[in-house]
């Protein structure tokens, strides 16, 4: 699996990259799991707490919002969320 971008992330990634493939090709595939409700969504948020930091850093933070922002149309249409 390829490191985080931030290296003191890297075990957070690891351990949620771990979880969500096992998950994924043992339960998702399968039909067992949904997205909504998987056993690692608090280790992708710990990951994501832990990116939080170095990703303001880099000005990254601000990009996202803005790529986010510019995509809710997609996102509603493609992802069934709301606008």
């Amino acid at each position: 699996m390829s490191q985080s971008l931030a290296k003191e992330c890297n075990e957070a990634k690891e351990r949620y990259d771990t979880c969500f493939l096992k998950w994924y090709s043992e339960k998702y595939l399968r039909g067992i799991g949904s997205l909504e409700n998987n056993e690692c969504s608090e280790l992708f948020k710990q990951y994501s707490k832990c990116l939080q930091g170095p990703l303001k850093e880099r000005g990254i933070d601000k990009m996202l919002v803005e790529a986010r922002e510019d995509n809710k149309e997609n996102d509603a249409l493609y992802l069934g969320r709301k606008k």
